[in-house]
C-alpha cells in the first residue's frame, strides 16, 4: 500500500487555471511589467497579462491611461523591434512629440480608424445614384480588432470601444486575444463596469491630483483589490500649469486620498 501524504490537499496546484477565491491567482500566460511597484503587486503574476483582455474603464479620454501603459509599450518596442503598436480608434490623433516625451516611438506605431466609410474607397465602381453602404463602425473596429490579436504580428494593441458592446463580441475578443503573445488594453467609459465582461482584468482609472492616478482593481483572478491605489505618472504639466497647482486652483481630493498622497507631493494650495 502507498503510503498517504499528510500534507494539505492544494486545489490550485491541479491546474494553473485553478486558484482560491482568497488569493490572486497565477498566471498561465507570459506577463509585463508595468512599470509601477504597487500596481505590479496587486495584479496576477506581477504584471499586464499576454494572452489575454485587460479592460481599462475611463470617465472620459486623458485621465492619465496613456502614462499608465507608456512604460509596458516603451519596453515592447525595445524589445520587439519587427512587431509594432497598434491603436484602434483613439479619441483624438496621437501627438508625436508628446509621445517621445514618454519613450514611444511613432515610427513603431499603426493608428487605425475604422469610423470611415468602409465603401469610400469602391465608390467610382458603384452607381452614382446607389448611396454607399455603411458599416457600423463598431462592427468594423470590432473585426479590424480580431484580425490583428490573431495575425501574431502586432506587439501591443490599444482599442477605444464604445460602453455598450455585446456580449458574444468580447468573448471572441478575448478568444482571440489567447494566441496573442502581448497586451491587450480595451479602454472603454466606466458605464461599462456595471456589464459583464469576457476580460479577466479589469480596471477603473480616474483622476486623482495633477499627475496622480486612482486604479480600482476590480475584477481579476483574485479577489477584488479592497482599496484603490494612487499612482504617480510622468509629469506633462508645464510650469505654469505646474504654479496653479500648487497654488491650490486643483480639487480637493478625498480625505481618505489626501492620506494616501505622499505630503511632499501635494500642491502647497488647498492640500495644506
Amino acid at each position: 500500500m502507498s503510503p498517504v501524504s499528510s500534507a494539505p490537499f492544494a486545489a490550485e496546484n491541479l491546474h494553473p487555471g485553478l486558484w482560491r477565491a482568497s488569493q490572486v491567482g497565477r498566471p498561465r500566460e507570459l506577463v509585463f511589467p508595468s512599470g509601477f511597484a504597487s500596481l505590479d503587486e496587486a495584479l496576477p503574476g506581477g504584471g499586464w497579462p499576454a494572452s489575454a483582455l485587460t479592460e481599462l474603464l475611463l470617465p472620459h479620454p486623458g485621465v492619465g491611461e496613456l502614462r499608465l501603459l507608456a512604460p509596458v509599450l516603451a519596453r515592447l518596442q525595445r524589445e520587439q523591434h519587427e512587431r509594432c503598436l497598434m491603436w484602434f480608434d483613439p479619441p483624438c490623433l496621437p501627438c508625436a512629440w508628446a509621445l517621445r516625451s514618454l519613450g514611444l516611438s511613432p515610427g513603431q506605431m499603426v493608428v487605425v480608424h475604422s469610423r470611415v466609410d468602409a465603401a469610400r474607397l469602391s465608390l467610382q465602381r458603384r452607381p452614382a445614384l446607389q448611396p454607399p453602404h455603411r458599416v457600423p463602425a463598431a462592427h468594423a473596429s470590432l473585426w479590424a480588432l480580431e484580425h490583428a490579436l490573431r495575425s501574431g504580428h502586432v506587439g501591443a494593441v490599444l482599442a477605444w470601444l464604445p460602453a455598450r458592446l455585446p456580449a458574444d463580441a468580447l468573448r471572441r475578443l478575448q478568444l482571440a486575444a489567447q494566441g496573442h503573445e502581448g497586451p491587450a488594453f480595451l479602454l472603454r467609459d466606466e458605464a461599462a463596469a456595471t456589464q459583464a465582461s469576457s476580460a479577466p482584468l479589469r480596471l477603473q482609472l480616474a483622476a486623482a491630483a495633477p499627475d496622480w492616478l486612482r486604479v480600482r482593481v476590480f475584477k481579476r483572478r483574485g479577489p477584488p483589490l479592497e482599496q484603490p491605489l494612487l499612482l504617480e505618472l510622468a509629469s506633462v504639466l508645464g510650469r505654469p500649469a505646474q504654479a496653479r497647482a500648487r497654488a491650490g486652483v486643483v480639487p480637493a481630493l478625498p480625505e481618505a486620498v489626501e492620506r494616501a498622497v505622499p505630503a511632499e507631493a501635494r500642491p502647497s494650495g488647498s492640500w495644506a
